[in-house]
């Protein structure tokens, strides 16, 4: 089986598990709010119906952070259902407060891989979209191999999306922009909704990081591509 069929359980991981310091609220939103809105990773297809208590349309998120984008983002569109992914403890604790303070019904939580949740739990067609904001650069030569966005990891997402659905990439790493249009542009059921990088969707909210270095002239690269309706 090639590697574009399946993703190895042996896969090369894009994150590292760094002990980041969780603070006691972030504890607390944990302990209270995780069985509320966190899904825990089982390796069978998960019922998105069932998780969000509706049918709506689906976007997942992959590498939240401290989820302020994805609050935001959510809060402002609460007819769609966020999926979001996080490995690192900071981050899931920090959107559990924003989910309970402004009163999100629309987000799930999952604290794993999301190779193998892709594998292993999100069936072929059901999303909508996919968000990927400012994942790693592993921006040393010699590590540019633990990127995400590679075309194995494209080819098995694409398959989760629904025709017409698209997939929205940001960083602010040029290089890595090359490299994700690059990727993007190979796979055939995708096509690119701009000539090459996109203007950034009103959606997507500026984070403090990248207002920072966009006033000391740093760059910022959306690329948004969608699956192709006529396969």
């Amino acid at each position: 089986m090639s590697e574009t069929e399946d993703l190895s359980k042996r896969h090369i991981r894009s994150f590292v598990l760094r002990a980041g310091r969780v603070s006691v609220a972030q504890q607390r939103a944990i302990d209270t709010l995780q069985p509320r809105y966190g899904i825990p990773y089982v390796a069978r297809p998960l019922d998105l119906a069932q998780a969000f208590g509706r049918t709506a349309p689906i976007i997942l998120e992959i590498g939240f952070g401290m989820g302020d984008s994805t609050a935001v983002i959510a809060a402002a569109h609460p007819e769609i259902d966020y999926l979001a992914l996080e490995v690192h403890t900071p981050g899931v604790g920090n959107l559990l407060k924003l989910i309970d303070s402004e009163n999100l019904k629309n987000v799930r939580i999952m604290q794993h891989d999301a190779v193998e949740v892709l594998r292993d739990m999100i069936a072929d067609g059901t999303l909508d979209g996919v968000h990927i904001f400012f994942p790693d650069p592993w921006h040393k030569a010699r590590h540019n191999k633990r990127r995400l966005i590679q075309a194995p990891f494209i080819a098995k997402l694409v398959q989760k999306l629904k025709p017409g659905g698209y997939i929205h990439v940001a960083t602010d790493w040029q290089d890595y922009a090359v490299q994700v249009l690059a990727v993007l542009s190979e796979e055939t059921l995708l096509e690119n909704t701009a000539a090459d990088y996109a203007p950034r969707p009103d959606y997507r909210p500026l984070t403090k990081f990248e207002q920072r270095g966009l006033r000391l002239g740093h760059g910022v690269w959306d690329l948004v591509f969608r699956r192709k309706k006529d396969l």
